[in-house]
């Protein structure tokens, strides 16, 4: 999801203040703003160098690339700033299909160091009358592994045993969110006026994609959605594509790219909410009963979007 290495900006964790405060302790979130100035070692600074290079490289690089720096990292002390550098390329691990191996490569990186390096829960946002709340919530790290493992379908090699249960917490977590998004009913007008209402969709098999103008995976892939939504959309496929910013900043951004897929306005964010959307690119797939059978949590190739509308029965 989208982030800039080390300095990464956000408008989607005003929902979730705990894992915002992990965040800023350890790396940034997908989508996430800038951190305190971070000093690195003789030994760190060339890797996260090269992190913060990674979205400049060609694909097949950029893969071989994540790799050899997942396995440099695992090599450094277990410290704050192993732990950044951890969750700073699991970040930008999933920006595309660079291979599950290599992806796997990143998960092990990140679990081995939570195992070297556990971390404090983090504290939940504080909404008691008395303001005492003494609630907790899974730190962002292992809120970070937990979600690789659900939806990009990789191994934790994490004792959970040792670990205070958070990333078995981070796991129930991402259920409960899923059960949110399982019958979603909302309804947004476009950069028309129209307004477009999700269960009048039913019988259409919906690609739910949140997005933003300044999100550079999000521009990458609209291309991508924009030619499935030529190629399927006579056979009954709609994309729905959702932000929350102003008309006056979408529309001639669309215009200039033509896209030709309906945009809706989510101003103030009722929708993102419903969906639990804290970084983006983010998409969710529903067949044509309206059943959730397929989402990402970043960017996607067109490759990757046939394999999930495969899914929903579309070929």
């Amino acid at each position: 999801m989208t982030w800039k290495p080390l300095l990464r900006r956000t408008k989607t964790l005003i929902a979730l203040t705990a894992s915002l405060l992990a965040l800023l302790a350890y790396a940034p979130h997908r989508g996430s703003a800038q951190q305190d100035k971070v000093v690195y070692s003789a030994g760190e600074k060339p890797l996260a160098d090269q992190i913060h290079g990674l979205r400049s490289l060609p694909d097949d690089v950029r893969a071989r690339t994540t790799k050899d720096l997942a396995l440099k990292i695992r090599q450094l002390p277990a410290t704050d700033n192993k732990l950044r550098l951890a969750v700073n390329l699991a970040g930008l691990s999933t920006e595309g299909d660079f291979g599950h191996g290599t992806l796997q490569e990143v998960v092990t990186t990140l679990a081995e160091t939570l195992r070297q390096h556990p971390v404090p829960w983090a504290k939940a946002e504080d909404s008691s009358p008395a303001g005492k709340s003494t609630a907790q919530t899974p730190a962002y790290p292992y809120v970070e592994l937990a979600t690789l493992v659900r939806y990009e379908h990789v191994d934790a090699p994490l004792d959970l045993n040792n670990d205070d249960g958070q990333f078995h917490a981070a796991m129930l977590q991402l259920e409960a969110d899923d059960r949110k998004r399982e019958h979603p009913e909302f309804a947004l007008k476009d950069l028309s006026g129209k307004t477009w209402t999700f269960s009048n969709l039913r019988s259409k098999v919906v690609l739910v994609n949140f997005w933003a103008t300044w999100c550079p995976p999000c521009r990458k892939e609209m291309p991508d959605l924009e030619t499935l939504y030529q190629r399927f959309g006579p056979n009954g496929f709609v994309v729905l594509g959702i932000s929350d910013e102003e008309a006056a900043k979408v529309d001639p951004f669309i215009r200039e790219r033509k896209v030709t897929f309906p945009v809706l306005l989510d101003p103030g964010r009722k929708v993102n909410e419903m969906f639990v959307v804290e970084g983006i690119p983010r998409s969710f797939v529903y067949d044509r009963e309206g059943k959730l059978v397929s989402q990402s949590i970043d960017m996607r190739t067109q490759k990757q979007f046939l394999e999930m509308l495969r899914k929903a029965g579309l070929e």
